[in-house]
């Protein structure tokens, strides 16, 4: 399991630092983590039309899959 829960409020940078693993799912909802990875998690999700729950459930999905 992560050891940080994964938070609207992060930044898409600070997330993939801690959360490598999650990059390809950034990539699949065509997030941008050079240009737009200063983002919160939950600024993107607005911007993208995007669930921020589920896009948080997936983040931390691939947050706990490489804990372990």
């Amino acid at each position: 399991m992560a050891e940080q829960k994964i938070t609207g409020d992060m930044v898409i940078n600070e997330v993939i630092s801690l959360y490598p693993w999650t990059l390809p799912v950034f990539h699949r909802l065509d997030v941008d983590s050079c240009c737009g990875g200063a983002r919160t998690i939950e600024a993107m999700a607005q911007e993208h039309g995007l669930d921020l729950d589920d896009v948080l459930a997936e983040l931390q999905t691939a947050a706990d899959a490489s804990q372990g």
